[in-house]
């Protein structure tokens, strides 16, 4: 007798990926990188506050800044060597402790000693440094590969909104607070930064399994060799090893040099000209403010929309993002209405968003595990690096040729850098092949 088979059960579709946000793992470095960015940020206007208090002199608050940034800079590139080395958690920890400790010494330092403050404003500017290219390996250690754009998202809005509710913020509590105070309170964001991130999660341990695995292969390999293990390069050989990474993606060389050109000449231009000609022009300081304030919330909104946005060509759409900053020296060039300003900084923060998110996305997924610290410190470098050497050479450039020249230059390198380098092999999809959400999107 024949039997009618049981019908086979429908497979169920599959469940929608969890939330990044609903991630413990994610949400602590989360904390602690928002922890980090409101003490990066927090610092220099609280000795702002020192200069209007009379602690400290406008001599001095650019002695400490100088400090600051010659610390990063500095520490920028030993702290990726150091976070491929070895633990990035550790990396984290130990540089963020640093800049907790600098906080103490700066509130010692105010008002009594300006070497304390400086050599504190180094030792601050050094964690800063040293943690950057740590927590942007670790968000790759502790996200899924396809949920990082949305980490990364939620990253810069973190970093966006403290620059939006900071002033804010600080100003109301200066108004119950004396400066050295706030000095200690940034001394507890950062030992938040240092405490708050976890391992790295499942990621990471995926990571260390297979690590592991290859250092069993090679210590098998070495046992079996006459000539035993080799010694461990070097911090320059290592450094340099990581620039042979980034050369190793054109499209990533081409996006520093792209920032380089938006860095170093549209947001110097912009940060000096603005000022001027929101007096000189406009005969107010509202426009300053509102632009500022837009170019922020612009950012916020890039960040929105790039969180869940997958473009076929990400690269171009990121290069095209960050043309658009070139509407900003443009708004300033021409006797329009402030609304046009206004209007010019908010594009130009939602097109750096649309860049930076798919950027340091791109970084995660394409660079070596093993180097990503290492090529993400020469990004951070650049980033931080070149800016105030734009804003020493565009003031004397507008005082030689004036503001309209040196803005028409400045808007016509932030179209045409970014639209140059969109063209060198890869840039299409920040990849040597499009990737399967670009190819299924």
């Amino acid at each position: 007798m024949a039997t009618t088979p049981a019908p086979t059960a429908a497979k169920s579709p599959a469940p929608p990926p969890r939330s990044v946000l609903r991630d413990p793992a994610f949400l602590r470095l989360w904390a602690g990188t928002t922890a980090s960015g409101l003490g990066t940020w927090a610092l220099p206007f609280v000795l702002g506050l020192a200069v209007l208090h009379r602690d400290l002199g406008a001599a001095g608050l650019g002695l400490v800044l100088a400090a600051r940034t010659a610390g990063f800079l500095a520490a920028v590139t030993v702290g990726g060597v150091l976070a491929d080395r070895h633990s990035r958690r550790a990396v984290v920890l130990w540089s963020a402790l640093a800049a907790a400790a600098a906080a103490p010494l700066l509130a010692a330092g105010l008002g009594r000693s300006l070497a304390l403050m400086t050599f504190a404003a180094a030792l601050a500017g050094a964690g800063q440094g040293a943690c950057r290219p740590a927590f942007q390996a670790l968000t790759a250690e502790t996200v899924e590969p396809g949920q990082r754009q949305q980490a990364n998202a939620a990253m810069t809005m973190a970093v966006r909104g403290s620059t939006l509710a900071g002033p804010t913020l600080t100003a109301l509590l200066a108004a119950f607070l004396d400066v050295r105070t706030l000095l200690l309170g940034i001394g507890v964001l950062w030992l938040v930064a240092s405490l708050a991130p976890g391992k790295g999660g499942a990621v990471a341990a995926a990571t260390e399994e297979t690590a592991k695995a290859a250092a069993d292969g090679t210590a098998k390999a070495t046992s079996q060799s006459v000539t035993g293990p080799s010694p461990r390069a070097g911090f320059r050989a290592e450094f340099l090893e990581g620039i042979r990474e980034a050369r190793r993606h054109p499209w990533f060389l081409a996006g520093l040099a792209a920032l380089v050109a938006v860095i170093a000449l549209g947001y110097s231009a912009t940060s000096v000209a603005l000022p001027l000609i929101s007096r000189d022009r406009y005969d107010t300081e509202w426009v300053l403010a509102a632009a500022m304030t837009a170019y922020t919330v612009g950012a916020l909104g890039g960040a929105l929309v790039i969180a869940r946005l997958r473009p076929r060509s990400q690269g171009w759409a990121a290069f095209a993002g960050l043309g658009a900053y070139g509407v900003a020296p443009l708004s300033l060039m021409l006797p329009v209405h402030p609304a046009v300003v206004v209007a010019a900084y908010a594009v130009a923060g939602i097109g750096i968003e649309l860049f930076n998110v798919p950027w340091f996305t791109a970084t995660q997924r394409e660079v070596a595990p093993d180097k990503l610290a290492r090529v993400s410190s020469l990004d951070f470098l650049v980033s931080y690096g070149l800016a105030p050497i734009g804003l020493a050479l565009i003031a004397p450039a507008i005082d030689h040729f004036g503001v309209t020249p040196v803005l028409a230059v400045c808007a016509a390198a932030c179209f045409l850098v970014p639209a140059a380098a969109a063209l060198v092999p890869t840039a299409r999809h920040f990849a040597r092949t499009a990737p399967t959400e670009a190819r299924t999107d």
